[in-house]
């Protein structure tokens, strides 16, 4: 890969990268649309992810090439940057934006990005491109930064540059992520438990519903604006600062305080979830597989009904998987709304499985989705 990868680099510039790095992207294998209210969350990084080839040039502009799309982007060194477009390239162009508005030198750099994460499926490419983009300046340029400061930068280039009010989940996975374990984190203090994630005979069923869905443009942010009404309508009598702050038992005694049915269901997702993914770390932990599936399942009952976050092509994946005895568990995975799913399947029975549900999900979608095995991966990392 990385011998192909200089060649399509020297093609476009003429010469060769002086330097490359990885960053994955992420599944969440329990704890869904929680991290933005202070939750608990299960994410881990996959073997899929983004190629970063850099090498610097001497005419002070940036150029931004993918391998994947065929817009691009040519500006000049400035003080600052504005997102420009819908085009791929804001991602990295915001990360820059962020190190010059921090107060570090830049020159021009030629950069050359490649991905093998499926567009727009939710494995998070975004949050891969930004790290990557992030941990290449800070080893570029010596800045300093710590791993956690690229993912607090990330996140906010996520946030005020792109325009997305997601949590900081995604680029914490990216950049964290150990192989074979599971990261249980916090994200409102962003403490962390890598939980050791012996799948045995299974592994991780990857399946992209091919129902492309634009994160920014979905009903994210409506998502967000609700938890956040929601948790107003708490504090009325509840001395919280997130919806995740109390548990089920306390959220039924006050949902009274909550006057809309829809904020109410929100809100409920929101906690019991939060409760499950503590459930799905001791069952991890005891190497309980078959507790483990039933939590996922029922975090997708949640999600499609409380939360209604899911959709028609996610709610058909789950509805097969719960039919096929070699699955221990399956959900959505991601913001919803398109994407992927996950699923827990005996590694001798995936092709099988792959075969089946393509058939199954075909004949009720009338397209075909894609199926992936993922290993459980490491995190950002300088390519040698």
């Amino acid at each position: 890969m990385r011998n192909n990868l200089q060649q399509q680099f020297y093609k476009l510039y003429h010469k060769n990268a002086e330097s490359a790095f990885f960053s994955p992207g992420r599944v969440n294998l329990i704890g869904e649309h929680i991290d933005y209210n202070g939750g608990l969350v299960m994410p881990c990084a996959i073997t899929f992810g983004t190629y970063l080839l850099v090498s610097p040039n001497e005419d002070n502009v940036f150029r931004l090439r993918s391998l994947n799309f065929d817009d691009q982007l040519d500006i000049p060194l400035q003080r600052d940057y504005t997102k420009t477009g819908p085009g791929w390239f804001n991602y990295p162009l915001g990360i820059i934006d962020y190190f010059l508005r921090d107060g570090h030198r830049l020159r021009g750099i030629d950069m050359m990005f490649y991905g093998d994460i499926p567009i727009s499926s939710g494995l998070s490419s975004s949050a891969s491109i930004e790290v990557v983009t992030a941990f290449a300046l800070n080893e570029l340029l010596d800045c300093g930064y710590t791993k956690l400061d690229l993912v607090k930068l990330s996140k906010s280039v996520e946030n005020n540059f792109i325009g997305v009010n997601s949590g900081i989940m995604d680029q914490f996975a990216v950049a964290f992520g150990e192989k074979n374990k599971a990261l249980m984190l916090n994200c409102d203090t962003l403490d962390y438990q890598a939980v050791d994630t012996n799948l045995g005979n299974y592994i991780l069923a990857i399946i992209n519903t091919n129902k492309p869905r634009k994160l920014a443009e979905s009903k994210y942010n409506e998502r967000v604006q609700e938890c956040q009404a929601a948790l107003a309508a708490l504090q009325q009598k509840l001395d919280i600062q997130n919806l995740c702050d109390i548990d089920t038992a306390t959220f039924n005694q006050y949902k009274y305080l909550i006057k809309d049915e829809v904020l109410s269901r929100r809100a409920q997702h929101v906690i019991e979830e939060n409760d499950r993914v503590k459930l799905a770390a001791s069952a991890l932990s005891k190497n309980n597989l078959a507790e483990f599936g039933r939590l996922m399942y029922a975090s997708h009952d949640s999600l499609r009904d409380l939360y209604e976050v899911s959709g028609r092509e996610l709610d058909t994946i789950t509805e097969y998987a719960k039919t096929n005895t070699n699955v221990a568990g399956a959900r959505m995975t991601g913001a919803g709304f398109g994407g992927c799913a996950i699923a827990l399947v005996k590694e001798y029975a995936f092709d099988n499985f792959s075969d089946q549900i393509t058939a199954y999900y075909t004949d009720k979608i009338g397209y075909a989705p894609s199926v992936y095995r993922s290993l459980i991966g490491d995190g950002v990392r300088v390519l040698k």
